[in-house]
């Protein structure tokens, strides 16, 4: 606990960083305070009556934990960050399938970097645009707007608010990358989901000294287990297969010296979960779609919908984790074969006169790295696939939904990932100022932000 203590007091001793806490923490307040700013027009407890009745494990459940309630409250912050992280999965989706846009992200350096952004704005607002109408017609369709207001300027005025609501969230990510601590945006995000911990646990804790319920010898239990398999989401976040490199020696005059980078790095990293929280979000947009179909069913026709539908509607159910399970195995190997390209680590390796022990340069260490991560790709997609249905064991032991939620999916990969990062780079600062980092021992790996993600925006 000393430790612990003399540590908060030498971050606090470092003036840059203190003061870029500060200003983070500053920013991360505004945007606390502008999710609970009413849109015009709207009936905020209507529209919360409507969530409190609804899942939680649902698409409408999952977009308000992920602006922090900000959905639920109809505010100017109701789309919050989501519609730049869409684009940006977008536009780093078609960097794999465009030549043009692979000329901007591999080729053209800090000018492409800066064209893709502005693609990826421009982007953004068109997705706010479309996204303010939809949320908007919602809003109208739970009778949550006010009837007195004529739906023309409701529907203009709260469109122009929603999308300068996104651009102000927006700006404040860059602010906080630019001038704070950790990725602006990745942060906006976890401060989202952490926002909706404490009335989760508020919630699970009072279920579980009701009838039935356990005791508190079974909520510190679960909070046992949260724990565990936090510490194991760390453990694969941070995971790499380390391939060992030699470096050639060169001639210098008479004799000979070793290349430089032998001497900073040996080995070359594999990522086991290279493909970070994209698997999950995928699958999970996919999964979205079965409950879509059966709400469509059950409102034209009026005829009962199918229990096999029904059920992969509901993540508790067996068919929609066994589904869930498979989609995620199958798109970690998808996105991990299109992020990484053993071709071009080969290529690299060899211009850098460097070699791996006992395989030769060219197209065998293209086919070892190729072999390396497609087997190590298998144990990092079956424990993907087990984080993702986690919370649906975790109801299945009696925790409410709203708190099973935090024991996997893509709220914990990203609190992980966004934590781990932000550790990463304050260590940096203890560092270079001497002072003992974070861990008593050995080192936190370094990461870019929220794996996937982060390293897009």
């Amino acid at each position: 606990m000393k430790k612990f203590i003399d540590t908060l007091k030498n971050i606090w001793s470092i003036k840059e960083l203190r003061e870029r806490i500060t200003f983070t923490l500053l920013l991360l307040l505004v945007y606390r305070i502008g999710s609970y700013i009413v849109l015009p027009g709207v009936i905020p407890q209507v529209l919360k009556d409507s969530f409190g009745s609804g899942n939680p494990g649902d698409l409408l459940g999952l977009i308000n934990m992920f602006a922090g309630g900000a959905f639920a409250n109809a505010s100017i912050m109701a789309l919050g960050i989501m519609p730049y992280i869409t684009a940006s999965i977008i536009v780093q989706l078609l960097g794999f399938a465009v030549p043009y846009f692979q000329k901007l992200q591999q080729r053209e350096g800090e000018s492409g970097r800066k064209k893709l952004n502005q693609i990826t704005r421009l982007l953004t607002v068109a997705i706010t645009l479309v996204q303010g109408s939809a949320y908007l017609t919602y809003l109208v369709s739970q009778g949550a707007v006010d009837p007195s207001i004529p739906q023309g300027i409701f529907f203009l005025s709260n469109t122009i608010i929603l999308m300068t609501g996104t651009m102000f969230a927006m700006w404040l990510g860059e602010r906080i990358t630019d001038k704070g601590i950790g990725n602006g945006v990745s942060i906006l995000i976890t401060v989202g989901i952490i926002a909706s911990l404490p009335s989760s646990l508020i919630g699970e804790f009072q279920l579980k000294f009701q009838g039935g319920g356990g005791g508190l010898f079974v909520f510190i239990l679960e909070l046992v287990a949260l724990f565990m398999v936090m510490m194991a989401t760390v453990l694969i976040v941070q995971g790499v297969r380390r391939v060992p490199l030699q470096f050639a020696k060169r001639m210098v005059g008479r004799g000979s010296s070793q290349m430089p980078a032998a001497s900073a790095r040996d080995y070359l990293p594999i990522k086991v979960n290279a493909a970070g929280v994209m698997p999950i979000i995928f699958a999970q947009a996919l999964m979205f779609i079965p409950a879509q179909i059966a709400q469509f069913i059950a409102g034209t026709s009026g005829n009962e919908v199918s229990g096999f539908l029904r059920s992969l509607s509901d993540f508790t159910s067996g068919p929609y984790n066994v589904i869930y399970f498979l989609l995620v195995v199958v798109f970690t190997y998808i996105y991990t074969a299109l992020l990484v390209n053993p071709q071009q680590q080969a290529e690299y390796l060899k211009r850098q006169n460097a070699f791996i022990p006992g395989i030769k340069p060219g197209k065998p260490t293209a086919d070892f790295l190729d072999s390396t991560v497609t087997r190590i790709t298998l144990p990092g997609s079956i424990f993907l696939g087990l984080i993702s249905i986690m919370p649906a064991f975790a109801a299945a032991f009696g925790a409410n939904t709203a708190f099973a939620l935090f024991f996997g999916g893509t709220s914990l990969l990203i609190l992980v990932a966004v934590v781990l990062d932000t550790l990463q780079q304050i260590e940096s600062y203890l560092l270079m100022r001497k002072y003992d980092g974070l861990v008593k021992s050995g080192r936190l790996k370094s990461r870019g932000g929220v794996q996937g993600i982060g390293a897009s925006m």
